[in-house]
């Protein structure tokens, strides 16, 4: 076996203990994974980062132990975000570097095996990957969407209409509770229609989702005093955008959509509500008189 350059071999340890700390991780997880076909993937992808372990090492002679740091970190992700999420988040970011990739494959010519072994096999394992909370997103997306919409214009309406923080805290809860049970009851019968035996699921991740995103933006108006509305409004916009680039994120991991066009899209439809909903608060008020 030819002696690697110190370029090479310093990348080849770098990738060895990924693929050490990263069958770690599957294992860990599959531990409470539901679902046995879920489970069988996860001791596969172990399996298959185990064995490239096991060939970075002989051209290193190293024997390495795994970052339980690392491990860790996903270990909880997988618990709070999902399994899906967590392994799809590591795999997207240990790609190497083109340069690196190049060096490799001139000094080891094993390495195109490897490469080409994690880009395809693992890429149709990680496929296989069937978590029930990804099957609900679409109703998560839709009670997350219409409360964001519906609620950033009423309390940008309400902001200048009222112009007291507890009254728009006020207006903005009863408006929030109904159009969570409104929403989440409307998922219920739209699936019952359609057949489906997760009717009571469905609607449950839709208002659940919903009712989140109604605690979140009115906690601004809760928090600070009857005369700053203005602010309030400003930091509820700001949590506004949080949520979509947050949310946003997730699908764009754990499903593999592109981040950008979803997340201005449903930015500028928020901040649009926003704007002219505050306009019609101005008008409102002016035009009716109405002094609260």
């Amino acid at each position: 076996m030819a002696e690697l350059s110190q370029k090479a071999l310093a990348v080849v340890k770098r990738m060895q203990q990924n693929e050490l700390t990263e069958s770690v991780i599957y294992k860990e997880i599959a531990k409470f994974a539901k679902g046995e076909e879920n489970k069988k993937t996860l001791l596969r992808l172990a399996s298959e980062e185990k064995a490239h372990y096991e060939i970075w090492k002989k051209y290193t002679g190293i024997s390495m132990k795994p970052q339980m740091g690392k491990v860790l970190k996903f270990k909880l992700l997988a618990i709070i975000l999902g399994f899906t999420f967590a392994v799809k988040l590591m795999e997207s970011g240990e790609e190497l570097a083109q340069n690196e990739y190049e060096l490799l494959t001139e000094e080891i010519e094993e390495s195109v095996t490897v490469r080409q072994e994690e880009e395809e096999h693992e890429n149709a394992l990680l496929a296989m990957l069937d978590e029930e909370r990804l099957q609900y997103v679409g109703s998560m997306v839709l009670g997350m969407n219409d409360a964001l919409v519906e609620l950033t214009g009423s309390l940008a309406g309400f902001t200048f209409a009222m112009q007291n923080t507890r009254l728009i805290a006020l207006s903005g809860l009863i408006l929030g509770i109904s159009a969570t049970l409104s929403m989440a009851s409307s998922e219920f019968l739209a699936a019952k229609s359609e057949g489906r035996d997760d009717a009571l699921k469905s609607c449950c991740y839709t208002g659940v989702a919903y009712l989140v995103t109604v605690a979140l933006l009115i906690l601004p108006y809760l928090v600070l005093s009857n005369s700053q509305y203005i602010t309030a409004l400003f930091l509820m916009i700001g949590i506004v955008i949080l949520i979509i680039a947050g949310f946003t994120y997730y699908i764009s991991v754990a499903k593999g959509e592109k981040f950008r066009p979803r997340f201005l899209e449903m930015s500028l439809i928020s901040i649009g509500v926003a704007i002219v909903s505050f306009v019609v608060g101005i008008l409102a008020k002016n035009i009716l008189g109405v002094d609260l």
